[in-house]
């Protein structure tokens, strides 16, 4: 009987001692997609936004970041409160993505066009965030999206047709 209560006892210690672990495993919360957050708007048709962008070093996650940003602005819009002018995507026609393919490419490539409209301006000092899942980098940053600029541009090369 001491036997077998010896051995329960043991059994229950070594249970919480390995249920209480810590083990040093990956965040997934770098493999979760954030959408962009809305921080500020100016007078010039700029929007300030909480960009998220995943990639395999942080250099690459920050790019990601500012083409989410930029991604958002035209297709999503991003959510402004109390101006849903602001909310609204600059491209309503369905489709529009896979109708204009070669022209989003090109203008969303690493180096493309996207850059002239995003910037980090009202960006403050280590205002980054980042998480690590392994393989993947997570990095939240602060940008500028000149979404008058944009709207202009998209006009200009006749992919918003008014």
């Amino acid at each position: 009987m001491k036997r077998v209560s010896l051995l329960i006892a043991v059994m229950s210690i070594a249970l919480i001692l390995t249920s209480c672990y810590a083990t040093k495993d990956h965040s997934t919360d770098a493999f979760y997609l954030n959408k962009c957050e809305f921080l500020n708007t100016e007078l010039d048709g700029s929007m300030t936004l909480r960009a998220y962008g995943q990639g395999r070093n942080r250099i690459d996650a920050r790019t990601q970041a500012r083409k989410n940003a930029v991604y958002q602005v035209i297709f999503e819009g991003v959510n402004v409160p109390n101006n849903p002018s602001l909310s609204r995507p600059l491209i309503y026609e369905a489709n529009a993505q896979q109708r204009y393919e070669e022209f989003f490419n090109a203008f969303f490539a690493d180096g493309g066009e996207y850059t002239r409209f995003v910037n980090k301006k009202d960006k403050k000092d280590d205002t980054n965030e980042k998480s690590w899942g392994g393989t993947q980098t997570k990095m939240s940053t602060t940008v500028t999206v000149e979404r008058a600029r944009l709207k202009a541009y998209l006009k200009e090369q006749g992919i918003i047709k008014e």
